[in-house]
């Protein structure tokens, strides 16, 4: 059921309209004026607004833009006996769905208000598919620090070659970006990039993801299935986190990038395959040779061209830009509108140790859209962001140096008067 909020300060106008639309099937609120309107806005969700333009406290053109900053995507009606047809050109330039005169005419008005519903609910609709949609297209690589636009001018470099390429990086940095970003630049770009994500697939699995397998070659193999290097084929493949791979994979994957060619878990016959294959991990893969855990051969196969995604703490300068990309990104998922952050807020972010890196401060700016006011203060950072327990680590050090407030007042005097003195 449709909910309708009627803004009228005639008390008449109000019922007449509230007993038709009832009839309708329409669930009705009313407000009294503009500034009962937006209380009614902040306190419940409506698919129209009937709103009268000649009202006391607020009128109808001053609620108009306001209503828009709390609810963008809600159709408004506008309805007077007094407006001129400037007034209603206004009106709709200045967001309204339609105007209309007092008395109103009831058959219009349902018509109007019937489709305004409609229109709201198909741009609802369209904005939940641009969300899906939005998640496939690859997201650009946003920052100016020295250390990211040396990775951008790799992936420039490296793109259109056929060579192999390992991104290395701690979690949340972007490596599946950087991949994504070499397949698009790449003369493969027209193929498909397919991913593997080795470190959630059990190691007795993996061979039958990577290569596919036969029917009947085991119990729950009831059809024959392709495997990720033939789905790959003509364009490129990602192995993400390829140092949790189990050994007996790395053998098979180092074969299949020596021949080009590879064989369906239970098959004998040996297929041909044209991949390119971008690999991703978050070990130090040397590391993990030494212990026994990585082939040495496969990784000198895949670390042709090494690409090292920075870190957030190596790259703090880029938190502006990036904060202000995921507040326009998130606030348009939202279909809210643009918030802003204060400087000393970006401040203190670029004070905060960043271990999820980028993933961690996309949902840390998602919190603060959510939690926080119009526009996002120091506070609100160090309310939702930083931990207490971070607050005042900058701070133990000096602490643990005194047995009292009073010491700590007198250094803190005495090293003010030395630093004026010079």
């Amino acid at each position: 059921m449709a909910r309708i909020l009627i803004v009228d300060d005639e008390s008449a106008i109000r019922r007449a309209l509230r007993d038709i639309l009832e009839l309708e099937k329409y669930q009705v609120d009313e407000a009294t004026d503009g500034l009962d309107c937006l209380v009614k806005l902040k306190q419940n969700e409506y698919d129209a607004i009937i709103l009268d333009i000649k009202m006391p406290k607020m009128d109808g053109m001053e609620a108009l833009d306001k209503i828009q900053l709390l609810s963008t995507d809600t159709p408004i009606v506008m309805i007077s006996g007094h407006a001129t047809i400037d007034t209603a050109v206004e009106a709709v330039k200045k967001g309204a769905y339609d105007f209309i005169s007092k008395p109103p005419d009831l058959n219009r008005l349902l018509i109007t208000l019937r489709n305004a519903i409609d229109k709201s609910s198909l741009i609802s609709e369209k904005k939940i598919l641009q969300r899906k949609v939005s998640k496939f297209k690859t997201q650009e690589i946003v920052g100016e620090s020295k250390i990211i636009l040396k990775v951008r001018a790799t992936i420039d470099l490296v793109a259109p070659t056929e060579a192999r390429v390992l991104i290395t990086g701690q979690n949340g940095t972007g490596k599946e970006l950087v991949a994504r970003w070499i397949h698009e630049k790449s003369l493969r770009n027209n193929g498909a990039i397919v991913e593997v994500n080795c470190a959630a697939i059990p190691s007795e699995l993996i061979e039958s993801e990577l290569f596919g397998h036969e029917k009947g070659s085991f119990t729950s193999a009831i059809k024959q299935r392709l495997g990720k290097f033939e789905l790959a084929n003509g364009g490129t493949l990602f192995l993400d986190e390829i140092g949790d791979m189990s050994l007996s994979a790395q053998a098979k994957v180092l074969r299949a990038l020596q021949e080009n060619r590879i064989t369906r878990v239970g098959g004998d016959k040996e297929i041909p395959v044209d991949v390119r294959i971008i690999a991703a991990t978050n070990k130090d893969l040397r590391e993990e040779i030494s212990k026994g855990n990585f082939r040495e051969d496969l990784y000198h196969r895949l670390a042709v061209i090494i690409i090292e995604v920075p870190s957030l703490n190596e790259r703090i300068e880029d938190i502006p830009v990036l904060t202000e990309h995921f507040m326009e990104h998130i606030c348009h998922e939202y279909g809210m509108p643009l918030k802003r952050i204060d400087d000393s807020a970006i401040e203190e972010l670029q004070k905060y140790n960043w271990t999820g890196n980028i993933r961690e401060l996309r949902n840390v700016v998602e919190r603060l859209i959510i939690l926080s006011k119009q526009k996002i203060s120091r506070k609100e950072v160090l309310d939702y962001v930083i931990p207490a327990s971070q607050r005042h680590n900058k701070f133990k050090e000096l602490f643990e140096q005194f047995d009292s407030v009073q010491e700590l007042n007198e250094f803190i005097k005495k090293e003010f008067n030395a630093y004026k003195s010079v």
